[in-house]
């Protein structure tokens, strides 16, 4: 890719600005090279300045850069200081890394597979289903009227029957809307959890919380976990050797393992932290995506906790669509009007179209129809990629196969390098998560993440998987 880089980097200059440079087809022949070469060098150049690409269209040469050269002459080396020396000498250092959640939002160039995204491809998300909701809800009377902080009534009642199952254990009052998951996340770390505090998390567990923990000056201390979940003899011990008072999990098809945490365990995990006087924070982010085979789903940790001591966290995103950015946390007690403080402050509010659409949709006939045609697809595809991975890459070694998530938490094999596997697939056409992000230290094992779901079909997730045959070939010999 270097090469070609710096062969079109020459080639650019016999170009007048804002002049098409020849198609991704016939660079391919002239070069002998393959699409995603081509489209990794155009992606170089475009970050240099040198070219702009639109999407449909092709290549262009960029127009002069004297704007950039402008900015470029300027000595911003002061803000290397500015920026670290906002913590004193027994505060941790905050850190803003979102490399590990980049890996699973960016789109791969064209040309390449993706196995390792967190979203629905076009062909399984309601897109119908939401333009639908989105049309009805902006003729609701008051739809654009400001929202309350805490969110809609109405949503903030469907939300609360979906956490507190038959019992009715969560109300309305106990709710709070959020703009997403990650939004809910951040707000519950930065509530429950002062600047250089300890916060347990599972290990490995998603990257997104371990940026959110990170940039917030908090001290992620991991917490093994295995296929019944988190071990509570560890958890024990981690809250007595760290002093945490939060203790964040995923009990149900934990993201990257896909564990399931056993009822037993849940007890213990309730337990441990009535003990220690600590938050346990429930992120139920995958209660939709059980697979047609997955049986009855455990009730949520927060039903059968009076106490509040659990804060609950769900999301419509991952069933639905990235941008519908709708979701919700449930908490009892004073917790809640913290909760709300630190979203009214950092964004006020959802804003009232998009909880109106949510509201539509999950109201609307075709909401049951989806989830299941969700269910039955995830099955399916589950069982291509297991069987494609045995067949094509024995060396790798599936650790557990849930039944409900969208993907597969494989170890390499002893010594492998992951990070040049990676790249060694992107070279081949397919995109996998590198497993290094998911712990909080150092890991025990190398491995991968393989996501089933946002592949275009079943045929894609096979040839994926046929070209990381190729990249082990190449990184493992």
């Amino acid at each position: 890719m270097a090469e070609l880089a710096g062969r079109l980097r020459q080639e650019v200059d016999r170009y007048s600005p804002g002049e098409k440079l020849p198609s991704s087809r016939e660079l391919v022949e002239a070069h002998r090279v393959s699409p995603v070469t081509v489209s990794r060098a155009l992606a170089r150049l475009a970050a240099e300045g040198l070219v702009v690409t639109r999407p449909g269209a092709g290549a262009f040469r960029a127009g002069p850069r004297r704007a950039a050269a402008a900015a470029e002459s300027g000595d911003t080396s002061w803000q290397e200081v500015a920026l670290s020396a906002d913590a004193s000498a027994d505060q941790v250092p905050r850190s803003v890394d979102a490399e590990g959640v980049l890996a699973t939002l960016s789109a791969p160039p064209p040309g390449v597979i993706e196995l390792s995204g967190g979203y629905l491809p076009a062909n399984l998300a309601p897109e119908k289903a939401l333009a639908a909701a989105l049309a009805r809800a902006g003729r609701r009377p008051g739809a654009w009227e400001r929202s309350p902080v805490e969110g809609v009534a109405e949503l903030r009642g469907w939300f609360a029957r979906e956490i507190g199952g038959p019992a009715g254990s969560v109300t309305a009052a106990d709710v709070l809307i959020t703009a997403g998951g990650q939004s809910a996340i951040t707000t519950t770390l930065r509530a429950l959890a002062p600047p250089g505090a300890a916060v347990l998390v599972e290990s490995p567990t998603y990257p997104g919380l371990l940026a959110a923990a990170r940039a917030s000056g908090l001290r992620p201390v991991p917490v093994p976990v295995d296929t019944d979940g988190v071990r509570p003899e560890l958890l024990e011990g981690a809250f007595r050797a760290s002093g945490a008072r939060v203790f964040v999990c995923q009990p149900l098809f934990q993201n990257p393992t896909g564990a399931v945490l056993s009822q037993e365990r849940r007890t213990a995990v309730l337990h441990a932290a009535r003990q220690a006087g600590a938050f346990v924070v429930e992120d139920d982010f995958a209660r939709h995506l059980a697979h047609e085979d997955a049986g009855p789903l455990p009730s949520a940790i927060r039903a059968a906790d009076p106490d509040g001591r659990v804060v609950h966290l769900r999301s419509l995103t991952k069933v639905t669509s990235a941008s519908l950015r709708v979701g919700a946390l449930a908490a009892h007690g004073p917790v809640l009007e913290r909760l709300r403080a630190v979203q009214t402050v950092d964004s006020f509010f959802v804003p009232r179209p998009l909880q109106e659409a949510a509201l539509e949709l999950v109201g609307a006939p075709a909401w049951p129809r989806h989830l299941r045609t969700v269910a039955a697809r995830l099955r399916e595809r589950r069982e291509v990629m297991l069987t494609s991975l045995a067949r094509e890459t024995p060396a790798l070694t599936v650790t557990h196969a849930p039944r409900g998530g969208y993907h597969l938490w494989v170890r390499l094999p002893d010594g492998a390098n992951e990070e040049a596997l990676a790249s060694a697939a992107l070279r081949a056409g397919v995109s996998v998560a590198a497993g290094r992000p998911y712990f909080a230290a150092e890991p025990a094992a190398r491995h991968l993440r393989l996501s089933f779901a946002p592949a275009a079909g079943d045929s894609q997730i096979a040839e994926g998987v046929r070209r990381l045959r190729t990249a082990c070939e190449e990184a493992l010999g």
